[in-house]
């Protein structure tokens, strides 16, 4: 009986440490306040010539994309709340 105890708070415990990771992630997911939506990014970035946009994803608060732009790729990093590029770099891949 004992074991069985402890195998039982031993899954338990595994799945509220899961959970509890699960709820940060989704917390580092979101936009910060005041964050632009994310269709009004794309459409600046697309009236600035980065056509098409292939990838966008949060990290660290700032949007990152992956667009193209004259024929080339890029990286951009932008500012949520703004939209402004931040960090351009062409991807060579």
């Amino acid at each position: 009986m004992k074991i069985f105890k402890n195998s039982l708070l031993a899954v338990t415990l595994s799945g509220i440490a899961a959970m509890t990771a699960t709820q940060a992630n989704a917390k580092d997911e979101m936009p910060p306040p005041g964050a632009m939506a994310l269709s009004m990014l794309i459409t600046k970035l697309e009236q600035q010539g980065y056509t098409p946009v292939v990838d966008v994803s949060l990290e660290r608060g700032r949007w990152e994309v992956e667009a193209y732009k004259e024929g080339k790729k890029f990286d951009l990093k932008l500012d949520p709340n703004s939209g402004e590029i931040l960090q351009m770099t062409e991807d060579r891949d």
